[in-house]
């Protein structure tokens, strides 16, 4: 007798798709087959660049109001009033409004604007606009140019329309927009026109902050004022502005834009929530830091273009460890100034991807089983007399400021984990915190050997060396030597010293940062009050006894403090059990997480230093909360569409496929095997079973209770969706490649 094996036709491929993707084309009929065919066919709508035309130099801040224009276009005692305002700190006199606005809006209409936008950032964590015309009727037919102090100042959008956690009610629709001076307006082109964009906070008519710029402002205020004491410990009276620094890295992926339109779940969720792992992930190490692809180096020049216009100053670019993946890095600004220019670096990403075929995934975690995306925020603070704060010098153990400072940062930290680990809680990010690609859901802080080393000895009665940085010497003639760091970094830890500054690498790559710098701001200003209230009752203003009782209260710190300190690999499992006996906290998911914001100890530290009241803070914790379980739910009825409507249905018929192949086989004589059916049945039957119950969950309520309703998502709603997803990958495996209706990931990662 013959006989015969069956086997899903998805391994034993033929020639490939049109595209090369190593998976049959046969059909060629779906969105999937016809995504893959037009991959090669992408148009770019944009010209090639020619920076020799207008060197990068000339391009920098081309389209910024920037100082260097104020000055140019300003009376000089406007001009001086607004920059005590800039760089001072000092409050704005509204009645340089109507010669500011009047130069802005020249400046503007010589830029070809036609309209201004009030550029707000709502709890969305998203960018808002409100656009209105220069032009004004003038009685006689025809229309002036017209902007006013009153029409820069303030702004009136829709209060009710955007989250408020409850402090406006939908019948409420009063809001203002309020100019901010100390992030410049700027102008934004599209290819029919260009509009004049002022950054503005957003309040309500009770003067509450509705949005995320505000509270970053006021926390700026509170960590310059408690930097300002301690500074005057040291001698230095000369109240220059303290302000707070970041540079945010930012990651992302790169796919072609037929498959992102042939994917329901990249559409609306921004992540993939079925994809089987490919044959190659990321364990080769060949993508990252590898030679960029040309489509994407030319995306990637235009988007650094871009930036540059808008005097964002984008300093790196490279390949990331996920194929696919890539980021984006800028040098520090003063961290309101990069929080709006984080803002912008994203929507800018995503058009100009547009313009190359690609859509850009800011999403923490668009693929499973790759890495995620994080945006690493490099935080610091310094002022124009003394530099940075946090720059240890040669001898960090004789630089007493940049100890007080540091040791500021390590009490803030292990004092306030509870509060860092709920600002970067989030659907997306709880995919990939504590993975093996992202520091884990424990705060811990990684100081080096040579700053671990100089507090050892503090802790053990006072500072006496330093560990040298060293000479690098690789035993190649013709290679120079390297000055080498007293200390190697380390890539687990999500609050990392490294250098002259800390790196909240916690911090998801979809968020805004603004969050995170409010707290780290915040809980910085509230450890240096202490430091400063600590050594004003030790010294009495007697400078003779400072470094007495600096000692004191550095041993203080570190013996109550220094369980936060970690040099070690943060993603194995002997660190969580370390850390538990420690009593630091693993607050694992987001529903773990929030509740942190409605401790009596974050809302009296928020309250004290006047950065949120707190019914701001209560706002802003519903609005989270609701975030979440609206994120959730919408995955989870995706989950649903597509199991139903795409995979279900390719299953069956895969299914029907094998069954009668079988009986037509056993009517010609062949002896055969049914694994391949029996297996694909009982997957189809699985399947079948986890839809249904995923329905049932989706059914049960609870009442308004956002903290009860997160808590159910986590413990049944995602385990329900994951059940799903579970079968769906194994079917994708075995079901014939012609009938698959999804975008593979082998698809999406590696065809460019």
């Amino acid at each position: 007798m013959k006989t015969a094996t069956l086997h899903s036709s998805s391994s034993t491929n033929g020639a490939g798709s049109a595209a090369g993707s190593g998976r049959n084309s046969v059909g060629g009929g779906s969105a999937r087959q016809s995504a893959i065919a037009a991959v090669t066919n992408y148009r770019t709508t944009s010209a090639p660049l020619d920076f020799r035309e207008t060197p990068a130099q000339e391009l920098f801040g081309a389209n910024v109001f920037s100082k260097e224009k104020m000055r140019d276009r300003l009376p000089k005692a406007v001009f001086k009033s607004l920059l005590k305002t800039i760089e001072e700190g000092e409050k704005l006199d509204p009645t340089t409004a109507d010669v500011v606005a009047a130069a802005m809006k020249d400046w503007a209409i010589e830029k070809g604007a036609t309209h201004y936008a009030h550029v707000f950032y709502p709890l969305t964590g998203m960018t808002a606009e409100k656009h209105d015309s220069f032009l004004s009727p003038n009685g006689q037919g025809s229309a002036i140019a017209d902007f006013s102090g009153g029409q820069l100042i303030q702004g009136e959008p829709d209060g009710s329309s955007f989250p408020t956690g409850g402090i406006r009610q939908t019948f409420e629709a009063r809001g203002y927009t309020i100019w901010d001076v100390t992030s410049p307006a700027y102008i934004l082109e599209n290819a029919n026109g260009t509009t004049l964009c002022i950054p503005t906070a957003f309040v309500s008519w009770t003067g509450e902050a509705l949005d995320k710029k505000t509270p970053v402002l006021r926390s700026m205020q509170a960590l310059n004022k408690q930097a300002q004491r301690v500074l005057k410990l040291f001698g230095h009276t000369d109240e220059t502005l303290v302000s707070s620094t970041a540079g945010p890295e930012q990651e992302y992926f790169l796919i072609d834009r037929n498959f992102f339109f042939a994917r329901p779940d990249l559409i609306n969720a921004g992540r993939t929530l079925f994809g089987a792992k490919p044959p190659k992930g990321q364990e080769f190490d060949d993508h990252y830091f590898g030679a960029i692809p040309d489509r994407v180096l030319a995306f990637m020049l235009e988007t650094e273009r871009e930036l540059l216009k808008l005097g964002i100053p984008i300093k790196t670019r490279h390949n990331e460890v996920a194929p696919g993946q890539y980021e984006l890095a800028p040098v520090f600004e003063s961290a309101n100034l990069a929080t709006d220019h984080q803002q912008l670096m994203m929507i800018t990403l995503r058009r100009v991807a547009e313009r190359y075929g690609m859509s850009c995934l800011t999403h923490e975690k668009p693929f499973a089983g790759v890495n995620g995306s994080g945006k690493h925020v490099n935080w610091s603070l310094g002022s124009a007399s003394q530099g940075n704060l946090l720059d240890p010098g040669d001898t960090p153990h004789e630089n007493a400021q940049f100890l007080l400072f540091c040791a500021a940062v390590i009490r803030a930290v292990h004092k306030h984990q509870g509060l860092l680990r709920a600002v970067v809680a989030s659907a997306g990010n709880d995919h990939r915190l504590g993975a093996n690609e992202a520091p884990p859901a424990i705060i811990s802080i990684f100081l080096g050997d040579q700053l671990t080393d100089v507090f050892e000895q503090i802790k053990s009665g006072g500072a006496n060396s330093s560990l040298p940085k060293g000479t690098l010497t690789v035993g190649v003639d013709v290679l120079p030597p390297l000055p080498k760091d007293a200390g190697d970094r380390n890539r687990t830890s999500p609050f990392a010293f490294t250098g002259n500054r800390f790196e909240f690498r916690a911090v998801g790559s979809n968020q805004s940062i603004a969050g995170p710098l409010v707290a780290m701001n915040t809980i910085v200003a509230e450890s240096l009050d202490y430091c400063a209230t600590q050594l004003e009752e030790a010294t009495g203003g007697d400078p003779g006894k400072l470094n007495a009782a600096l000692q004191e209260l550095l041993t203080q710190i570190m013996n109550d403090h220094g369980a936060v300190v970690f040099n070690g690999d943060g993603y194995s499992a002997e660190w969580h059990e370390e850390a538990e006996k420690r009593g630091l906290l693993n607050l694992k998911t987001t529903a773990d997480a929030l509740p942190a914001l409605k401790t009596p100890e974050v809302k009296e530290l928020f309250k004290k230093y006047e950065v949120l009241s707190e019914r701001e803070l209560e706002s802003r914790l519903e609005t989270y909360l609701e975030q979440y379980c609206l994120s959730v739910h919408v995955e989870a009825n995706l989950t649903l569409e597509m199991a139903r409507t795409l995979i279900f249905p390719a299953a069956i018929r895969y299914q029907n496929e094998l069954a009668s192949a079988c009986a037509n086989l056993k009517l010609v004589g062949y002896e055969f095997d049914t694994d391949t059916l029996d297996r694909v049945t009982e997957l189809v039957k699985y399947l079948q079973d986890s839809i249904a119950a995923l329905e049932d969950v989706l059914l049960q309520g609870h009442d308004g209770d956002l903290i009860a309703e997160a808590n159910f998502i986590r413990d049944t709603t995602i385990p329900a969706m994951n059940f799903v997803r579970k079968y769906a990958d194994e079917l994708e495996g075995f079901v014939a490649d012609d009938l698959w209706p999804l975008p593979t990931y082998q698809e999406m990662l590696f065809i460019r």
